[in-house]
Order: structure tokens, then sequence, then C-alpha cells
């Protein structure tokens, strides 16, 4: 895919197969379909005033209007004037791509970016529009018997004036870097648990690191695992015949003046396929436990991101990767664990097995003295039941952190809300029998299993995001998201002051 500027002044001439344009309500044309209704005498202004309301996310395709040189113009509504956003203009993009891709266009053209959305820049529309073009083309056929027929839209310029095309075109880059690195996120949560292994995304760690110069990838085994002595993830491993992985992938920015400043470290949920153990979940939607390693399918896909940008700050991503199953061996309601922290943990329910795998990999973090370390994860059900599938809920006591990474998921349409994390609920964890119990029972429980993670991060600033509602749709348009690679790349940048 290949993405442009264009300050071209003359719109009617340009040549593509798909032309965008915004239409307000109340009849009013942007000034862009107020160029094309003029070279086509009028033709824009009279079917918006016949069949098109302009609603936001609307789209009324007019095919070789007169006087205009694009095979197609499509209209997208955006609301009130007085009332546009860059929700509005995300929207807007997302229903021209998506026609796009359905009608088999290969060349698109928007001149939405060149429109003032008081809450976006110019960058921050770009970046927007490519990641959301990118999506698009998104095709998952990787099981099926024959592939799906190829997404045919091969070039997606910005129309704007010349005074935003240098934004504009940061934007696009960081956008298309940002699409990949969702697309592969996606990938990552599609595929079925008996080809995404633990020792797949560890394959696909290496494979970034082949890409990318500025990534290296370490995978450890069981018995460097051991070694580590991290018997809480160990533990969840256990009833499974496939080996656990450690991945860590760091990115070293190219210049070395970019190298001072401590890491950020992602770490990321891996557990490729979660049956509960023991404590076996329902079985009706259990094949959708493919994706609880979406947190390490974002970290991954953000990680992607930060290398093909460059970013010019040390980034490491840590994912702790196992499945959850009966069997024999598998851990067991009321064994007691140690973990790689030295604390003890009572398993009262073996299907809070998340914050078991990440406990350890939090404590594995202190080794890089990082200035700050982002947990990714879906955690839990309660998140869901909170905040449905909107926002990811987010939860630390670092109140300068939880405004970046808040800003960010607004900047990034990638949204997050702050949930609690005080310490009253720290009493529900009690146990008769070790330091802690992995659960604290079903009230507030998204609160309490935040709060089982932050006992584990007491040495660096800490936020956990649980993304168990957002990572993936169900039903019948069943499929990953990619969220948050969005909003965790959009705060890197924000912390590379780009």
């Amino acid at each position: 895919m290949e993405f442009s500027t264009s300050t071209a002044t003359s719109l009617h001439t340009l040549k593509a197969q798909a032309l965008a344009i915004g239409v307000f309500q109340d009849g009013i044309l942007s000034p862009a379909a107020d160029a094309l209704d003029q070279a086509s005498g009028g033709a824009i202004r009279a079917v918006v005033q016949s069949e098109f309301d302009a609603a936001p996310g609307s789209c009324l395709t007019l095919h070789a209007p007169a006087g205009i040189t694009a095979d197609r113009v499509i209209l997208l509504g955006l609301g009130r004037q007085d009332s546009l956003t860059a929700a509005i203009l995300a929207k807007a993009h997302q229903a021209f791509a998506g026609y796009c891709v359905s009608a088999g266009v290969g060349t698109a053209v928007s001149t939405l970016c060149a429109l003032n959305a008081g809450d976006a820049s110019p960058t921050d529309c770009a970046r927007t529009a490519a990641r959301l073009v990118a999506a698009a083309t998104y095709r998952y056929d990787q099981t099926f018997s024959r592939a799906k027929p190829a997404v045919k839209l091969r070039s997606f310029t910005l129309h704007l004036p010349r005074s935003k095309a240098a934004q504009a075109k940061t934007g696009l880059e960081q956008g298309a870097a940002i699409g990949a690195g969702v697309n592969l996120a996606r990938l990552l949560g599609d595929l079925p648990p008996n080809v995404c292994t633990p020792t797949y995304l560890g394959q696909t760690a290496r494979g970034l690191a082949k890409q990318f110069k500025t990534l290296k990838a370490e995978v450890l085994d069981r018995k460097k695992i051991e070694a580590l002595k991290m018997g809480s993830f160990l533990s969840v491993a256990k009833g499974s015949v496939e080996p656990p992985a450690f991945i860590v992938l760091r990115h070293t920015p190219s210049k070395p003046a970019a190298r001072k400043a401590a890491p950020i470290v992602l770490v990321g949920k891996g557990i490729t396929f979660d049956a509960g153990g023991i404590s076996l979940k329902p079985g009706p939607a259990m094949d959708e436990m493919k994706f609880d390693m979406c947190g390490a399918a974002s970290v991954l896909g953000t990680m992607r991101a930060v290398a093909e940008l460059d970013l010019p700050r040390e980034v490491i991503g840590i994912v702790p990767s196992c499945e959850n199953l009966p069997s024999g061996s598998a851990v067991k309601p009321g064994d007691i664990i140690t973990s790689m922290s030295g604390q003890t943990i009572e398993v009262l329910n073996t299907d809070a097995e998340g914050r078991l795998i990440l406990c350890d990999a939090l404590t594995y973090a202190e080794r890089f003295k990082p200035a700050a370390v982002v947990d990714v994860a879906t955690l839990t059900g309660a998140c869901v039941i909170a905040l449905g599938h909107v926002n990811s809920g987010l939860f630390t006591q670092d109140d300068v952190l939880a405004g970046e990474l808040l800003a960010a998921s607004r900047q990034a349409q990638d949204p997050a809300w702050r949930m609690p994390l005080e310490d009253a609920y720290q009493d529900q964890l009690k146990s008769n029998f070790a330091d802690m119990a992995n659960i604290g029972g079903r009230p507030a429980g998204a609160i309490t299993a935040a709060c089982f993670l932050s006992r584990f991060t007491g040495k660096y600033r800490w936020a956990h995001l649980d993304i168990a509602g957002t990572a993936w749709l169900e039903g019948k348009q069943k499929g990953a998201t990619g969220r948050p690679v969005p909003l965790l790349t959009q705060y890197l940048l924000g912390q590379c002051g780009a």
C-alpha cells in the first residue's frame, strides 16, 4: 500500500478510481465538495438536497459525474458542521476505506484531512486515516482451502493544502506503521490455537527481529524459565504438553543518542488457549479463548510499529506464553505456588491464570530499570461487565502515567477508561495459607486482579490495561481487533516527543 499527499489545486482533474469529499447536514458542502459541485455544474448539491442526509458515517457514490476526472465521487456524511470532531472524521474515513475495498477500488483520494476538526491536528487526522485504510485491507484466509480474492486497493492519497502537507505526511507514515502492527496483532489473534502456540509466538518475535534491524529477540525455554524460578508462570504451563515460551523483544534505536533514556517496557499476556484449567470454563464460546493471547499479540504488533518507525526510545516487549488446560499435571485449586519475586500465592481458581503468568513477567521487568511498565491483558470478564466493548480498562496509582495513557487513547481513537485502584481492595486477596490468594471474589473482580498485579510492581511506574472487552469481536463479526496497538504506539510516540 502506497500512502501519499497531494496539494494540486484543481481537484476536479485528479485521476482516481474513488475521490472522497465531506458533506455536512443541512446541505452544507465542505470546500472540496463545493469545488467539485462547481466543476460538475451543480450535480453534487442536487444529489445532496434530494437524497443524502449526511449523517456521520453515511456514504453515497456518484459514478462518473460530469466535469470530474475521478471515476467515482464518494460523498461522506460528517453530521453538523459545528460539531465536527476527530472521531467523526475517523468514522467517515472508515466508511470510505470499507467502500474502496468492497468495490475493488485501486486508487483512492480523500479530501477530509483538509478540514479543521478542533481536537485533531493534520498529523492526527492523517495517522488515523492511514491506520483505518490499512485495517480495511486486512483479510484472514490462512486456514481456508482457497485464498480469498486479493484486495485491489494499492494507493491512498490525502488531498489537502500545502500548509498541512508536511504534518500529514508524518501522520501517514505513523499510521501505516501502526496499521501494519494492528493487522499483525489481528492475525495472531485470529489464528487457531493449534497453530498460534507459544512456540509460534516465539517464532513471530524472531521473525520480526530478522525483518527489522533495531529489534533483538530472545525466547526462553522451560529450562531457562525454571532457572529464573518463575514458579507462578510455570504452574499455569504444567497442564499442557505445549512448551511455554518467555519472549523478550527489544528495540534499540538506530541513533546512539536516543539510547540514553531508561526503556519503556510492555508486557503482554500470552495464553494461547485458556480452557480454565481444573476450574474448567463452560463449553459455549470456549473457542473464543484462543483470543486470550491478544495482550501478547498487541505487544508484538506495537513492537513492529516501533521498529518500522525506528522510534528514538528503547522499548522492550515481554510476553510470557503458555496454554491453560486441565490434566493430571495441572495446577489445582488449593495449591500454593511461589512466584519469581518470592511471594507465595494460594490458587483458589485456576481460571485466574493470566495474573499468575504476568506477575513473574512484571518481576522480570525490574532488571531493565524501566522508566515505565505497561501490561496488557485479556484479564477479567468483570472488566467487560463494567465497561462493555468500548473502553479498555486502565488501572494505575500513577496520575501522570494515567494522564499520558488516557491522552494517547483519545488521540489514537482507541479509548480507555481509568478504573479505581485503591488499597482498600487489597484486603479481598487475603489468604489463610499464603501471602495472597489469586482471586478476591466476585465483587470488583477487575480491580482485585489489578491489585494482585500491583504487588509485583513496587520498583517502577506501572499501569495495567484490561482489554478483555476490546481485544476481539463476537458473533458474526468474530475476530481480533488489534487493540490497543494504536493506544500503545501513540503513547510511545508521545514519550518520544513525536
